[in-house]
């Protein structure tokens, strides 16, 4: 509900949003809309990050913005505001109205069918009440930086360490009827410490970080700040190695990015634009047979979850690779209908955007070797830790990418390398996965355990 102040905009309640979305579609109707969306999202920031003890960064920001998707006939058009006065959403349906008059006719455009609309919202425990003060999150920040001075004296400088938090909600309606709401946090900690090896004056960076949306389900600072030591200062001493093709082992990061190609080529943007080394493949077997991914948007407090997708429609567990055979793809309401498939609920919206494809919470499905019982099963070959670059071409599936790691040998890790290329072609990639591993954790939307490829082509001296 509206409460107006004089000279000001609205004053808007909690439940208040539902009833604004309502009435600025009661306006695109008015205004000749035939179709038309509404996504009105609000929520609050506050960064920290200290470097060498001291606050270097400290942002805090609220905001809320409101976007709107009319449909007139096939032709559509999409606008955005932050400002709620009653004049200004007034003057942004009619703008977006004739926005939409101007473009061209798109077939396929539109909202999804009625019936498809999602009627349950599940609770997914992806809200913490906890609000934290800037000093708890700048101490956070600075124990974290200085537990990874205190684990080696090698660690000498720093990139800095970030404690991130942010919260809040997201209210969808539509001119079906539709309506859905939910709110969302987020916390994150990262440390970038500098180790420096005494002798030759060397210098290696690396990181480590965690993302929960329960405050209290957070690792330590102190744990985060000691592994981002830890990571850094094995590196020291790297070198290159000689060119040759061998077993990659890639750890849970790497394979990660890996599993992100996969999610990448299964889009169906790049699908109907006849962009991806999977156009046609349903239903065939395009990685090992010990390849199962998930696409699961209800996952209780994942990363990417939430009630209902971009467009109104339920989330579920979508099943993308089972035992190596593609089984779908992530389709939104308008790349489904170019390809003539339903959507899968994965459309991802942005306010002030049309709807895209995006995964929810995407991952690999952990297999029962351990991270070091995969490295023992390699006589020689690379585990990489580290990936540089971006040479991947999604029309083809050629993959060549620097890298950085440790060059095992007779099943251990021997010393670190890095100025080195790794090369292949994804669609063999898959197909050569030899094990996956056990350690699945998520620290993002997509996930992946640590695992080997059988052979690839690495290129260094």
């Amino acid at each position: 509900m509206l409460q107006k102040q004089q000279g000001t905009e609205p004053i808007i309640t909690a439940d208040g949003y539902a009833q604004l979305a309502a009435d600025v579609l009661v306006r695109a109707k008015a205004c000749g809309a035939t179709e038309a969306d509404i996504v009105v999202a609000d929520g609050e920031t506050l960064s920290v990050q200290v470097r060498v003890g001291m606050v270097d960064r400290l942002t805090k920001a609220r905001e809320k913005r409101l976007g709107l998707r009319v449909f007139i006939g096939k032709r559509s058009a999409t606008t955005s505001t932050s400002d709620f006065t009653q004049e200004s959403l007034e003057r942004l349906v009619a703008d977006t109205c004739v926005l939409a008059k101007a473009v061209v006719e798109d077939d396929v455009s539109g909202l999804p069918d009625a019936a498809q609309m999602a009627t349950e919202q599940p609770s997914l425990d992806l809200y913490d009440e906890t609000v934290l003060d800037t000093e708890t999150q700048i101490d956070w920040a600075k124990r974290a930086e200085a537990a990874a001075f205190a684990a080696d004296p090698r660690v000498a400088n720093s990139e800095g360490a970030e404690f991130d938090s942010s919260s809040g909600r997201v209210v969808l309606a539509n001119s079906h009827g539709f309506i859905g709401s939910y709110k969302s946090s987020n916390f994150s900690l990262s440390v970038s410490p500098i180790a420096i090896e005494a002798e030759s004056g060397a210098m290696q960076r690396d990181a480590w970080y965690e993302v929960q949306r329960k405050f209290a389900r957070l690792a330590s600072a102190e744990s985060i700040g000691q592994e981002a030591a830890r990571r850094a200062v094995r590196r020291l001493g790297a070198r290159k190695v000689a060119t040759k093709r061998v077993p990659v082992v890639f750890d849970q990061e790497t394979a990660g990015s890996l599993l992100a190609n996969l999610c990448s080529a299964v889009s169906g943007y790049g699908l109907y634009k006849r962009a991806s080394f999977l156009l046609d493949k349903l239903g065939q077997t395009i990685a090992s047979d010990l390849l199962t991914v998930y696409d699961d948007g209800r996952m209780v407090g994942g990363l990417g979850s939430r009630p209902f997708d971009g467009e109104g429609l339920a989330t579920r567990k979508n099943t993308i690779v089972e035992r190596g055979v593609l089984k779908n793809y992530l389709l939104d309401t308008y790349s489904g209908k170019k390809l003539g498939l339903p959507s899968t609920g994965n459309a991802s919206r942005s306010v002030g955007e049309s709807p895209s494809v995006g995964p929810t919470n995407f991952y690999l499905v952990p297999g029962l070797k351990s991270p070091h019982e995969i490295i023992g099963s390699v006589k020689e070959g690379l585990y990489v830790t580290e990936l540089i670059g971006f040479g991947i071409n999604m029309v083809t599936g050629d993959y060549s990418r620097g890298a950085c790691g440790f060059w095992i040998e007779n099943g251990e890790l021997t010393y670190p390398v890095e100025e080195i290329t790794i090369a292949g072609n994804l669609k063999q990639m898959f197909k050569d996965i030899e094990i996956i591993g056990s350690d699945l954790v998520f620290r993002g939307r997509i996930a992946s355990p640590t695992l080997k490829i059988s052979e690839m082509m690495v290129a260094g001296n």
